[in-house]
C-alpha cells in the first residue's frame, strides 16, 4: 500500500487482499464518520452492508474503532455486541475486526467474515493488523497535504 496514489487505491488494496490473506468468505472496509460506521466497500460471497451506515455505538466495527481494539468473535450469535437483526440476513457466523489508525487515531476498520464457526488464529489476526497498519500509513501520507478528515472516503 506504500505505492497507493489515491484513497481509492488503499480501499481497493484492502478489499482485494484482506479476504484472501485470512481465507475468509468476506471482507469489508469501514470508515468512522460523524459517529457513524460507513461501509465503503466489500468483497464477499454474498452482499453485506456496502454503502450502508450504522451508529458507531451499535455495531461491531464501531466497537473496534471506539475502543481502539481488534476484536475476534467466533460465534456472532453468542456476543451481545453484535446487532443480530443486521447480521441475520447475511452468511456471517464469525468475524475479525481491526481498527485502521491514522496518527494513532482510529478512522476506519477492516472486517473479515467467515460463514462457519471460526476462531481467528494469531496468524490471521496479525495479517489483518498488518494490512490495517499499512493502510493507516498510506492514508496518513495521502491525507496530510489536504488535511482531510474523511481519510477513507474517495
Amino acid at each position: 500500500m506504500d505505492g497507493a496514489k489515491t484513497v481509492e487505491d488503499v480501499q481497493t488494496a484492502l478489499r482485494c487482499s484482506g479476504r484472501a490473506a485470512v481465507q475468509a468468505q468476506g471482507v469489508t472496509v469501514v470508515q468512522l464518520e460523524d459517529g457513524q460506521c460507513h461501509y465503503l466497500c466489500e468483497d464477499a460471497m454474498s452482499p453485506l452492508w456496502q454503502g450502508q451506515r450504522f451508529p458507531a455505538t451499535s455495531c461491531i466495527s464501531g466497537w473496534a474503532m471506539l475502543h481502539d481494539q481488534t476484536v475476534a468473535i467466533p460465534d456472532i450469535r453468542a456476543d451481545d455486541r453484535i446487532p443480530q437483526a443486521a447480521y441475520r440476513p447475511t452468511f456471517v457466523r464469525s468475524l475479525l475486526m481491526v481498527p485502521i489508525r491514522v496518527a494513532g487515531v482510529p478512522v476506519g476498520a477492516i472486517g473479515a467474515y467467515w460463514a462457519d464457526l471460526h476462531r481467528a488464529t494469531a496468524g490471521e489476526t496479525a495479517v489483518l493488523e498488518r494490512l490495517a497498519e499499512a493502510a493507516g500509513r498510506a492514508l496518513a501520507r495521502l491525507s496530510a497535504p489536504a488535511g482531510r478528515t474523511g481519510v477513507l472516503a474517495v
